[in-house]
């Protein structure tokens, strides 16, 4: 196309509405993706704060050069913009009706390492995690770790100058920033540093001039407290902090410059660590004692309150190293680091006697690796565990984030705690980083109604009163963003909060930089995700939602953005996302879209939205975020809840009946179950048969077994020679139609172990495939008739074991809330066990043969969200055998969904992201342990030579043997 042509075509273009020709020349630009769709704008519509703005549309650059690209486009139109990372920020700074630029799906690449200098060059939309890992082999790290590591990414963290707990020993982000290669609105790029190395000469003396006439009035109004995060990095431009352009621009939040590439300096991981956990009487005590700790140089000094730690055993979260802390009301965690393990012991043990002898005080050295990741993780969740308090009201961040002079932090507190009161807030936690004397807490602000907003503003006002009384400073983390640049005078003053404007107006003359943020900024009452306009749709709903008040609207407001779903390893959560690297194939994208779904702004077709669809549709149910995320979003029951009613009275897709009624079709299949495998396995037949029923022709369907185990199964011998009672045997449609040898081994493990075993006498269901599918009132009429089946069993409380996990996990979790009020429905979730619950609880004197060699276990992931592993490593362990439980996540076939055509892709990368290549590494005379059906049927599939078992299927075979052994 000629220069001439161009022009024409992009007159022409402007015809259109604005955001039309916006988006028709990003497109023309941009390499990467762009979407100005309604369901990519509702997914990134907030943040982790309370605000709410829907961007105009949002950029997904391939590289920095396309994100350079993008925003010459939107200096063509005069499109604001925003740049944004892992999305995790609290106070506002990630949400703006801005054209928004996602770097976290493909610039997270490491472009250049020197181990020996120790330092790295990355792009923006790396997160710390994953960095970390690649340094690992260098045994090197960036310093700062903030609590969400797991999906926060380097540019975030330049935007935010994030710290965390290791702030203690590696200070802030702007310590670790050597340089940055960044991006003006105008189009100027360039590398700058230390010494305004890098920058125009505009710039330079722009900034010279400002530092000289505002040097005296930044020395006075700047605190020198460790953690000063609010307002901009003035002070780096004073000749004693070496006039540093890089460290200026740290903690601009997106306000100035587009971040391209940092580089970073490295630290070396801490060859040895020791935490000591000290006990006070309460959290103004442990505040006190900051500064004799302090003494002693931790590499780590957090804080925490009795409101925390039970608020974190309520929902079980690191129960073990809890019940292990020392007597008190509140916590210090002092970790010290070492070259060795005894160097970094004695350091503990010279501070415990330091600090021990003061009455009331009491300190426990936690000196298994295990228990002290517990705490570091429960302490990391205390956003999450905070959020929505037992019978408490629903919290809030706005001031969760002062920091003051750690001398003073003992006193602030009580100051604080007073003020809280005052305003009927005492309920909150308070916790943090307390050897840096940074405060975080959530508050139960009302922010529905008028006077709720207003005693909201005056409560901070105060608060930002309060905090520089201390010397202090209004974020010691967080950033302003909106919820505290409106307070920046009463911190700065007004002249310094000018030169702000000014600073400004040097790299962003006409505001198009993340407007409304930091400088001239938009109220910190306004744009709020409730506000007094709050009224979401409230659907009538098949399942009950009891956490929820009973309300499918909250559910969808449940999720606080704090992205844990966008960790790249660990946990289960969330499979879809580690496979598409989508913000809307998030737990907490999907969130987000079911929020505006109910808000009805820009998602406005209700239960008939295709935008809601498409983003469920990669949903694996999992269940994993019902565990992993950290104010319990179950988005496995949304989407079932969602489907249900998008295809109330319309077609569904083929899978939904192949596969969602595989119960019934297992059922007729069963009298001629060799000629039903003989044809869905024949060549070219076999695929047309998938095709017709909505499934992927590169999987292979199940062979139904030729009988049933509900056709064999003889009962056991009488109730006199089962010492422990009566259980009855749940023959599940999966263990029953395709692998009936598990509960034939299952019955013979229950015999050995003293259990009189019985079976229903009718052919039952869980209706789990009609749930997963969203079918729910076929759901909710076969579990009705199964409590019918059951209710002798249930009368008599006989234990029902269940070996399908995700069969178990419907008794246990979804019946109760699809039938919520049925009585029986609650006796059988409260009778069901996996078969190593029974054994630890009703037969705790049996002892499991000795199985010899090693065991890799793949726990299913519903087992891992509702039923917990615990019971069952600690059965496979008492075996004898060396068992290696991996946390690999999903296996990716989840059911029904990686037999849905459309999904194979997605499910097979799943497994290729940890479960395929633990398996590969394993020893070739290791056992392979899964017990779900989804788990074997994908390992088979993909890893034939695997050969995956049931535990029940060794425990069993470990007892014939050593009966055959026996004299």
């Amino acid at each position: 196309m000629t220069a001439g042509s161009d022009r024409q075509h992009r007159a022409r273009q402007r015809t259109r509405l604005p955001l039309e020709a916006v988006a028709a020349d990003l497109r023309r630009a941009v390499a990467g993706e762009v979407r100005f769709d309604p369901g990519s704008r509702a997914a990134y519509s907030t943040d982790a704060s309370n605000y709410r703005a829907l961007p105009l549309g949002v950029v997904v650059p391939r590289t920095p050069e396309d994100a350079e690209a993008a925003l010459a486009v939107c200096r063509e139109h005069e499109m604001p913009v925003l740049s944004r990372g892992g999305g995790t920020s609290l106070a506002g700074q990630c949400c703006n009706a801005a054209v928004v630029l996602d770097w976290s799906k493909y610039c997270h690449r490491v472009t250049e390492l020197d181990a020996e200098a120790r330092t790295v060059v990355a792009e923006p939309g790396i997160a710390l995690d994953a960095l970390n890992t690649e340094l690992g082999p260098y045994d090197l790290m960036v310093g700062p770790k903030p609590a969400t590591h797991v999906s926060c990414t380097i540019g975030g963290m330049i935007g935010n100058n994030s710290c965390g707990s290791t702030a203690q020993a590696y200070g802030k982000m702007a310590d670790s920033v050597r340089r940055l290669e960044v991006l003006t609105y105008d189009g100027t790029r360039m590398w700058v540093g230390a010494g305004m190395a890098g920058l125009t000469d505009p710039l330079r003396t722009g900034l010279r001039d400002l530092t000289e006439r505002h040097a005296g009035d930044i020395r006075r109004a700047y605190p020198r407290i460790p953690r000063r995060v609010s307002g901009y990095n003035l002070d780096a431009l004073l000749p004693e902090h070496g006039s540093d352009a890089a460290t200026l621009l740290v903690g601009s939040e997106s306000t100035l410059v587009t971040v391209l590439r940092a580089e970073l300096d490295l630290v070396p991981v801490p060859a040895a660590t020791a935490l000591v956990v000290l006990g006070f009487p309460d959290v103004f005590a442990a505040a006190d004692a900051v500064p004799e700790v302090l003494e002693h140089h931790p590499a780590a000094l957090e804080g925490l309150d009795e409101r925390l730690v039970r608020l974190e055993h309520s929902r079980h979260l690191a129960e073990q190293a809890i019940r292990r802390l020392p007597d008190g009301h509140a916590w210090l965690m002092v970790q010290f680091d070492g070259d060795s393990p005894d160097e970094a012991d004695r350091a503990a043990h010279r501070m415990i006697r330091a600090v021990t002898h003061h009455a009331g005080v009491s300190a426990t050295l936690v000196d298994e690796p295990e228990r002290e990741a517990e705490l570091w993780a429960a302490r990391e969740a205390g956003l999450g565990a905070t959020a929505y308090p037992p019978g408490g009201r629903e919290t809030h961040e706005g001031w969760e984030d002062a920091a003051v002079p750690p001398e003073r932090l003992g006193d602030y507190l009580r100051d604080f705690e007073r003020l809280l009161k005052v305003f009927d807030y005492e309920s909150s936690s308070l916790y943090g980083h307390f050897g840096q004397g940074c405060v975080h807490t959530r508050i139960p602000f009302d922010l529905r109604t008028a006077d709720g907003i207003t005693r909201y503003r005056e409560f901070v006002t105060r608060s930002a009163h309060l905090v520089t009384d201390y010397g202090g400073s209004l974020s010691g983390e967080h950033g302003d963003g909106q919820s505290r640049a409106e307070l920046l005078r009463i911190m700065f003053g007004d002249t310094v909060v000018e030169a702000f404007g000014e600073l400004k107006h040097l790299f962003d003359p006409h505001n198009r930089m993340n407007p409304g943020k930091i400088v001239q900024p938009r109220p910190l009452d306004g744009d709020l995700r409730q506000g007094v306009n709050y009224r979401p749709w409230e659907p009538a709903t098949h399942f009950a939602f009891p956490d929820d008040g009973f309300r499918f609207s909250h559910a969808a407001n449940r999720c606080v953005g704090v992205g844990k779903c966008r960790g790249e390893s660990g946990g289960v959560m969330c499979p879809s996302y580690r496979a598409t690297r989508e913000e809307q194939h998030s737990t907490r994208g999907r969130a987000r879209l079911l929020f505006e779904m109910l808000e009805g702004d820009v998602i406005t077709e209700g239960w008939r939205s295709t935008e809601v669809r498409d983003a469920l549709d990669l949903c694996l149910a999992c269940k994993g975020c019902r565990s992993d995320c950290p104010v319990d979003v179950d988005m496995a029951t949304y989407k079932a809840e969602f489907l249900s009613h998008h295809y109330h009275l319309r077609p569904r897709p083929m899978a939904h009946y192949s596969m969602g009624w595989i119960p019934l079709w297992a059922r007729l299949a069963a009298p001629v179950a060799p000629v039903v495998n003989a044809l869905t396995h024949a060549p070219g037949l076999r695929r047309v048969i998938a095709r017709a029923g909505g499934v992927d022709p590169r999987r292979q369907l199940p062979r139904f077994a030729r009988t049933r185990f509900t056709e064999t199964f003889t009962g056991s011998d009488g109730l006199a020679a089962a010492p422990h009672g009566r259980v009855l045997l749940w023959p599940d449609t999966f263990t029953n139609n395709f692998d009936p040898g598990i509960a034939q081994a299952a019955a013979e493990v229950l015999a050995a172990a003293g259990f009189h075993v019985e079976i229903p006498d009718r052919t039952v269901c869980c209706g789990l495939t009609w749930i997963s599918t969203g079918q729910l009132p076929t759901a909710r009429r076969i579990l009705r008739r199964t409590l019918r089946i059951l209710e002798p069993a249930l009368r008599e409380s006989i234990p029902v074991v269940v070996l399908e996990p995700s069969c178990a996990a419907v008794f246990r979790s979804d019946l109760p809330e699809l039938l919520h009020g049925d009585e029986d429905a609650h006796r059988l979730a409260g009778q069901t066990r996996t078969l190593a619950e029974l054994l630890a609880e009703r037969a705790p004197d049996w002892s499991p043969p000795r199985i010899s060699g090693s065991a890799v276990v793949q726990p299913h992931c519903h087992h891992h969200a509702i039923l917990h592993f615990d019971r069952d490593r600690e059965l496979l362990t008492a075996t004898g055998a060396e068992v290696d439980v991996l946390d690999a996540g999903c296996c990716g076939l989840a059911g029904n969904f990686g037999f849905e055509r459309g999904h194979y892709e997605v499910s097979v990368a799943c497994a290729e992201d940890a479960l395929l290549p633990a398996l590969r590494a394993r020893s070739a005379d290791s056992l392979v342990v899964a017990d779900g059906f989804s788990c074997r049927t994908q390992i088979r599939d993909l890893l034939p030579d695997a050969r995956p078992r049931h535990a029940a299927e060794l425990l069993a075979a470990a007892i014939r043997v050593s009966e055959c052994a026996a004299p």
